[in-house]
């Protein structure tokens, strides 16, 4: 019998420098706190709030994304090496897309051209760590 599931519940991905990687996510996706760990947070607060590493939950509703500040400063992802490709987070038009070129584009974030890949378009572009990112949308 194989496991039956429909969804992502979370996504955590290993950052270099908390700071950046937050000035970063904030500004591109906006997305709301789950939990973060307080910058006053005494003894029991951290011991409470331990799996954060540090770090910050995003909410987006029916998934979760993290961000682990653990790797070392010189350390940079590798999409040829075992672990994670890249990850890709649906947007709903064509549309948004190009919305979120320009977005990007404000923001002084490079980004590939909108691709046409056959059942859906993507927009892909890089963290502060070099972790590919990709929006999609549906044809």
């Amino acid at each position: 019998m194989a496991i039956r599931t429909n969804s992502i519940a979370h996504v955590r991905l290993t950052v270099t420098d908390i700071a950046r990687s937050r000035r970063f996510y904030d500004a591109v996706f906006g997305w709301p706190v789950l939990v973060e760990m307080p910058a006053d947070a005494d003894a029991a607060t951290r011991e409470q709030l331990w799996f954060l590493f540090d770090g910050v939950i995003y909410n987006l509703g029916n998934a979760l994304v993290g961000l682990r500040p653990v790797a070392p400063g010189t350390d940079r992802f590798d999409a040829d090496r075992v672990g994670l490709d890249h990850l890709a987070l649906p947007v709903d038009s064509h549309d948004e897309l190009v919305a979120a070129a320009r977005h990007l584009e404000s923001l002084g974030i490079a980004h590939e051209p909108i691709k046409d890949i056959g059942p859906s378009y993507i927009l892909e572009f890089r963290d502060p760590d070099d972790i590919a990112l990709e929006l999609t949308a549906p044809k």
